[in-house]
């Protein structure tokens, strides 16, 4: 089974989730992909839902295949959210970002009683930051943004190059492969991202507190407790995992 095959898998099971009447938010990127796909089989069937999309790309394919569309600006929540990830590790923090949409799918994350991420099982890790860490920002005093962000690094204890996102970049398992004549890469905010190779992220929720305390930074893609679960599919089926919760809840 490939890892298309994989991504759908999951993108199903989530979709077991939804009921009628549900407002969604609508995930970017290949799996998510999926899902609106399969979301719109069901609307074409009868079910009554209504999506807010995190991003363009997102946004044209729901239209293409017949979900209802709506804004944050028209509703007061949403039910579910239902998005992929880069990296998962065991308390269900995440990267998210590789497709640029990281600023829009928190927002929405943020707005949803419930996350669900939907993943094949290469992206489960025991520790966040093989994939490289996106981090939205504003152009203006890049410079200065970058000194700050290095000096947070060390303040939490990881270290590693930082790249500005070229347009024509592919962000792919860990890797990625930069075309140097590039323009610059834009997210639909009007933002640039820096990618950052950190190897290892010891410390998520620390280096997310600090980076959001950065005036030139936007939004990063350290998702720390938005997920609700996860669905991970691989060789031997479909796995859910709940995120543990702190003792007291």
């Amino acid at each position: 089974m490939d890892m298309d095959q994989l991504k759908r898998q999951a993108a199903a099971r989530a979709l077991e989730d939804v009921r009628d009447g549900m407002q969604l938010g609508l995930g970017t990127g290949s799996t998510a992909k999926h899902f609106v796909e399969l979301l719109g089989e069901r609307v074409r069937t009868g079910l009554k839902v209504i999506g807010v999309p995190t991003s363009e790309a997102t946004r044209l394919d729901a239209m293409r295949c017949g979900v209802p569309l709506t804004t944050l600006d028209e509703i007061d929540h949403l039910d579910i959210t239902i998005d992929g990830a880069d990296e998962i590790d065991p308390e269900l923090n995440l990267i998210k970002g590789g497709g640029g949409a990281l600023l829009r799918e928190k927002i929405v994350a943020a707005a949803s009683d419930r996350m669900i991420v939907i993943a094949d099982e290469s992206k489960w890790v025991p520790t966040l930051g093989r994939f490289p860490l996106p981090i939205e920002v504003i152009p203006f005093g890049l410079e200065a943004t970058r000194r700050a962000i290095e000096k947070a690094f060390a303040q939490c204890g990881v270290s590693g190059q930082m790249a500005v996102r070229k347009a024509k970049d592919r962000v792919k398992d860990g890797a990625k492969g930069a075309d140097e004549d590039g323009h610059v890469f834009v997210t639909d905010g009007g933002h640039w991202i820096v990618d950052a190779q950190l190897g290892r992220i010891a410390d998520p929720a620390h280096l997310a507190t600090a980076l959001s305390a950065i005036p030139g930074v936007v939004e990063h893609g350290l998702f720390i407790g938005l997920a609700s679960s996860a669905v991970l599919a691989g060789g031997e089926g479909i796995r859910v995992i709940e995120r543990r919760k702190p003792k007291g809840d």
